[in-house]
């Protein structure tokens, strides 16, 4: 792993205001790129998830939310201590599991990773908002912002657009404190039964979701007005 600590990432504290995620910088409280997606979902997403919650029944998908994100962070864990040049280990079931998901990531998405920025950073955009990203460097050849994500089933690209928003997000706020030109997101998947996946966008595709994420933040302040 190649690092190059160009950037100086900021401390933060997390903390819920209104039931809201938000991240304490030094005077600023600012919500979290997850809290102003969440609330500003579109319709039709929300009318799906209460018929998929209707389908399954509310505890199978109270279960099957909890175990994906405990399997998620088991995951992260080892990914972040991979990168830091450590070794985690979780001996759970969920954890072996997460062992094998993020060795796929490891062999088939880091081997592109050219340089490394920052690893579990803080980024925000003063005054509008604030996340933490898992990896910004130089991703097969170009400033990149990756994100680790695992899933239940297989994705295709056209459902994962909260996430492309997401990395659309940190690039901005890195790029405005920072003076960087990050142009490509990177999504890094494995499923539960393994089965890597890389989602990349990049170029006006990557502007676009820069400008829907604005829309996004125009809309959740408005509705705190």
């Amino acid at each position: 792993m190649k690092w190059n600590k160009r950037f100086i990432y900021p401390t933060s504290s997390r903390s819920l205001i209104q039931d809201e995620r938000h991240y304490e910088l030094g005077t600023e409280k600012l919500p979290s790129v997850t809290t102003i997606l969440a609330a500003t979902q579109p319709e039709e997403k929300k009318l799906a998830l209460e018929a998929w919650k209707n389908r399954i029944g509310n505890d199978e998908a109270t279960r099957t939310k909890d175990q994906a994100a405990e399997r998620g962070t088991a995951m992260h864990k080892i990914l972040e201590s991979y990168i830091m040049g450590q070794n985690h280990l979780d001996l759970t079931d969920i954890g072996q599991n997460a062992h094998t998901m993020a060795q796929q990531i490891i062999d088939n998405g880091l081997k592109d990773l050219e340089e490394i920025w920052g690893s579990e950073v803080t980024i925000h955009y003063p005054g509008l908002y604030a996340g933490a990203t898992d990896l910004a460097g130089i991703y097969r050849g170009s400033e990149s912002i990756i994100d680790f994500k695992q899933s239940n089933k297989p994705k295709r690209k056209e459902w994962i657009t909260d996430y492309f928003l997401q990395l659309a997000a940190y690039s901005m706020g890195h790029n405005h404190v920072y003076g960087t030109k990050i142009d490509r997101g990177v999504v890094l998947m494995c499923t539960k039964d393994n089965l890597f996946q890389r989602f990349e966008v990049e170029g006006n595709e990557f502007v676009n979701y820069q400008h829907e994420f604005l829309k996004r933040v125009d809309q959740y302040y408005k509705n705190k007005i």
